[in-house]
């Protein structure tokens, strides 16, 4: 049997983005079941973080053009991490497999692809790591290499 995916997707006023990102979100997810590696009750749900732009207007327009694209709105901001974890519970009873990924498009979505066959291997737990932050800031750099350094010095393999 198939495993079913969410795609788990933390939204803040992103009016200007989330129509030129959920094609692409849409199109990786329709890859995927076409390939056969997750079945067709797959989603790809928006977690809406209290936007004060038309966010929520868009979400609630693509599930209903879409049966793929499901959302969820939170009554106010609470912040990236509180959206993400909003999104992971709502889930958590609907499919075999959660991947959380930004809705501004600056990561690669087909690695989504590699994750889930890592999955279907028998891994319980599969993160992507980005090799390239020439786009970020110092401080967003430094920041995100402390963190791995930790991760290492606790003893996880990164």
């Amino acid at each position: 049997m198939k495993p079913t995916l969410y795609i788990v997707i933390p939204c803040y006023n992103e009016e200007e983005v989330l129509p030129i990102t959920a094609p692409e979100f849409l199109k990786e997810l329709q890859h995927l079941q076409n390939e056969g590696l997750v079945s067709n009750k797959s989603r790809i749900m928006f977690v809406n973080d209290g936007s004060n732009d038309s966010t929520w207007d868009i979400i609630k327009r693509l599930s209903h053009e879409n049966p793929s694209f499901i959302g969820i709105s939170q009554s106010r901001n609470r912040g990236h991490q509180s959206s993400l974890l909003a999104g992971l519970n709502e889930a958590t009873d609907k499919c075999d497999i959660t991947i959380s990924i930004d809705c501004d498009g600056q990561d690669d979505i087909t690695v989504m692809e590699d994750m889930v066959k890592k999955y279907l291997e028998g891994n319980e737990v599969v993160y992507g790591v980005r090799n390239n932050r020439d786009t970020d800031s110092a401080f967003k750099r430094t920041t995100a290499q402390g963190f791995y350094k930790f991760l290492n010095f606790m003893g996880a393999e990164v």
